[in-house]
């Protein structure tokens, strides 16, 4: 008999289709929970034979999430942290890949005792050891489990048998199931149908689970005949059908599931106790992304821009920073390569601040370089992320420091090298979790850019990248005028760079856009999009005394 534990859980599948928004829908969930008071925290199980995200391509999966202890994960770990305003790790991540690594090392070194190994128990029995590893900590209260990929997926398969299992293990007044599908509207027809999510709930019924809460997505609300049609045949109370419809944002749908009573109906199946609920910080948030008092345009200069969610913390960044500035940030997407050989004054025609992210690979580098360039003989605000840092060093090596063939040994090896391999680098041959990963402590130096916005002499950032700033130039980067405010505490590495006497020129080694949250913008994304208001305003203003002239 299994010990019933006081942490409660809850799951949360998809069906129908991906992108349903599992993930939104269990930050909201958990952002509700914990404004009542609950310790909440979130982990997300991918079905995926890849061991985590860190070799796979933007295009396909989406931009590599990384915790502050270094994991390389899921890009809905980057949605939990900036709902939550709390720190994932390697705990709260999963895949196939890694849970069918541990068991046949398990088995190579004999552990199952001559056993033949199977999917059940052996592979589902690693599964629920990880569904129940964060309640060991005895740091929360409810667990939110979220199944990536869809119910019925072959893959996904040994994740529901045991979630199955661990339901009934723990009892159902300790785990409650949620399953997010999707109620189309059928335009040609007029109608809203909702056959997809019968045949979705029918899935999961043949795998041995009978869901509790539904939430249904929709363009907009459900009636109260579609919700009764749905509980009628899905066999779930009419209550527990919840409409979760297309909002502006999607830190509104905290408070559509709100009005849903969504948290109310967990904690009732959970017999918990109904806390008062404090949302008003949260509201007054969503308020100001929703009606800003003013726009500013921003240009980001990737590599992946056909693919927005190789960005996504990024982009998120930025309705942070724009809401703490009362403003709502557009986001101009420029290809890299259209700048190697394009009409720059074209491609950047009226946006205030320009932003090189990270990236991979030689394609589009000399367009980055281009775009830096442009920002700094322009005085247009920016800010370099990871190897945008890297391309304004080059650029600054080449056209101040009048190092011509300055480069990186990542694109290209020559005795100006500005850009070279970490020491510690060199001699590795895996490419898998092998980089500068997770939170690294950094100095910003005093009367700069950096200081004023974070305010402190000390701070700790997340990084992902294998090359750094060589010394061997620092020198030469300096008396030409480069400021480096912020440097590794034994100032042996370059972390941040500036510009004095530019409008807003700052650069980090780091990836800033990982530690922003909601409510609480990060100090680079928060000062770089003021600067660029500024800059847009000025810019109104010349042009308004130019006219009347």
């Amino acid at each position: 008999m299994i010990r019933r534990k006081k942490v409660k859980y809850i799951f949360i599948t998809g069906g129908v289709v991906s992108s349903l928004g599992k993930g939104i829908a269990a930050s909201s969930l958990g952002l509700l929970l914990k404004q009542r008071g609950y310790r909440v925290t979130i982990q997300k199980l991918d079905p995926y034979i890849n061991v985590d995200p860190g070799t796979m391509s933007p295009f396909q999966h989406g931009e590599v999430y990384v915790t502050d202890d270094g994991t390389e994960a899921d890009l809905d770990l980057g949605h939990y942290e900036r709902f939550l305003d709390d720190n994932m790790t390697r705990a709260n991540n999963s895949t196939t890949g890694q849970i069918y690594f541990e068991v046949i090392t398990k088995e190579r070194r004999g552990d199952y005792l001559g056993a033949t190994v199977q999917v059940i128990p052996h592979i589902t029995d690693e599964i629920k050891k990880r569904l129940v590893r964060l309640s060991e900590l005895g740091e929360y209260d409810i667990i939110i489990t979220e199944i990536g990929g869809t119910v019925g997926d072959i893959e996904g398969l040994p994740f529901i048998e045991a979630m199955r299992q661990h339901m009934l293990d723990f009892g159902r007044s300790n785990s409650i199931s949620i399953h997010v599908t999707l109620v189309p509207y059928i335009k040609s027809a007029g109608e809203v149908k909702t056959k997809p999510t019968q045949h979705s709930v029918k899935n999961l019924l043949e795998l041995g689970i009978q869901p509790d809460v539904l939430i249904c997505r929709s363009e907009k609300k459900l009636s109260k005949e579609h919700r009764d049609k749905i509980a009628l045949f899905c066999n779930v109370n009419r209550q527990s059908v919840i409409s979760a419809y297309d909002c502006a944002s999607i830190y509104e749908v905290p408070l559509v599931l709100f009005k849903e009573k969504l948290d109310s109906i967990v904690l009732k199946r959970l017999h918990l106790p109904d806390k008062k609920i404090k949302l008003d910080d949260w509201s007054n948030f969503v308020d100001r992304v929703i009606n800003p008092a003013k726009t500013v345009e921003i240009a980001v200069v990737g590599k992946y821009i056909h693919h927005w969610d190789a960005y996504k913390s990024i982009m998120e960044s930025f309705v942070h920073a724009g809401a703490e500035n009362n403003a709502k940030v557009i986001l101009r997407p420029v290809n890299a390569e259209d700048c190697e050989t394009g009409d720059n004054a074209k491609l950047f025609n009226g946006v205030s601040g320009i932003l090189v992210p990270g990236g991979f690979g030689e394609r589009g580098i000399e367009g980055k370089i281009q775009a830096v360039k442009y920002a700094r003989e322009n005085n247009i605000p920016f800010l370099g992320i990871c190897l945008g840092l890297q391309c304004a060093v080059i650029e600054f090596a080449r056209n101040v420091c009048c190092i011509k063939t300055a480069n990186s040994s990542e694109f290209k090896k020559n005795k100006f090298s500005v850009i070279d391999l970490m020491p510690n680098q060199k001699n590795i041959k895996n490419m898998g979790a092998t980089m500068r990963l997770g939170a690294y402590p950094c100095t910003i130096q005093n009367g700069t850019k950096a200081m004023e916005a974070y305010k402190r002499n000390y701070i700790s950032e997340r990084h992902r990248h294998r090359y750094e700033v060589n010394n061997k130039f620092r020198k030469q980067l300096l008396d030409n005028g480069l400021v480096l405010s912020g440097l590794s505490p034994d100032r042996e590495l370059v972390e941040m760079i500036e510009l004095p006497d530019h409008n807003w020129f700052v650069a980090c080694q780091f990836h800033p856009e990982l530690k922003s949250r909601a409510t609480k913008a990060h100090p680079l994304f928060r000062e770089f999009v003021k600067a660029s208001i500024e800059y847009s305003e000025n810019k109104d203003l010349a042009l308004q005394i130019t006219s009347n002239n």
